[in-house]
This record gives C-alpha cells, structure tokens and sequence, in this order.
C-alpha cells in the first residue's frame, strides 16, 4: 500500500488480525525500540489519517480496506472514549434509539461526572455533559460491543 511503510504496515496488520480496532500503546509497544519510535510512527499514522486518538491513551484503527473516510458506530465511540464506565449517552441520541423520536440527532450527548464540551471525532460529534448525579442507564450492545445508555423511561423527557 503506498505511503506506508513495512513497520506501519505490520502493526496495523497485527492489530486487524487481533480484531483490535481500538488499541492502546501497550498493544503495539513490541513493534517499536523505544518510546520515541512509537511516537513518531503514532504522529506519522494520524498525518496519514490511518489511525485517530480517541482519548489519552487510547487509538482508533482505520482499517486497510477504508480507502476515502471511515466512520464507527458513535455509540462505540462514545464506549471506548470513557473505556466503558463512567458514563451514558442520553439526550435526543438515546430518544432516537429506544425510538421515541424519529429525527436522527446530529450530536450525541454523554454524561458524566468528569467531561464537559464538545469532541468532533470520526464524522460524529459529541458534546459532554458533566452531572452530579448518574441517573438510571442500562447495558446494551451495537456489533458485539456493549455501550451504557439512559433508560427508556429517563429518555422520554427528551422528546
């Protein structure tokens, strides 16, 4: 594939094959020498649009087979962005899903005890909340992977 290199080529295999789509640098750390290796291979995949940060220390794959743009499931995102805890989506995002509303909401938003603003990342955008109070969420799952969302009954004051 051109403009990666063999290294490059080799870690993003590995990590497709391993099925992680979001990765952390411990995944990757055996590819590299030393510390700043992997840090410049990281900022050269992100200038190349193969890799994107979704938090401190966490990565998003693009996939080899994305040729122009790529996109994850916001729920997913939303999951992997507060590594799984600590957090619900809720507003329209969570009316839309328990199909309270048919308008599909432009922004998803999260609460949580810690976050507050706005994240624009992968073509969705995301606007925190910060809560003093977690109110009642569930367990659910997109694609195998589990995302905390507001309850029915607490997404119907969105509408």
């Amino acid at each position: 594939m051109k403009g990666i290199s063999n290294k490059e080529m080799k870690m993003i295999s590995y990590l497709e094959m391993e099925g992680k789509r979001f990765f952390t640098r411990k995944d990757i750390k055996k590819f590299f020498k030393s510390e700043n290796e992997m840090n410049v291979y990281i900022y050269n995949l992100k200038k190349k649009e193969r890799i994107v940060r979704i938090n401190k220390i966490k990565y998003c794959l693009i996939p080899i087979q994305a040729y122009k743009g790529w996109t994850e499931h916001p729920f997913i995102i939303a999951d992997e962005i507060f590594n799984g805890k600590n957090y619900y989506i809720g507003g329209k995002a969570a009316s839309h899903y328990w199909g309270l509303i048919d308008q599909i909401p432009t922004v998803v938003d999260l609460f949580s005890k810690k976050k507050q603003g706005s994240y624009g990342i992968l073509g969705t955008k995301f606007k925190f909340r910060r809560i003093r109070k977690m109110k009642e969420f569930v367990k659910r799952k997109i694609k195998e992977h589990e995302f905390l969302i507001a309850s029915r009954k607490v997404s119907k004051k969105w509408i």
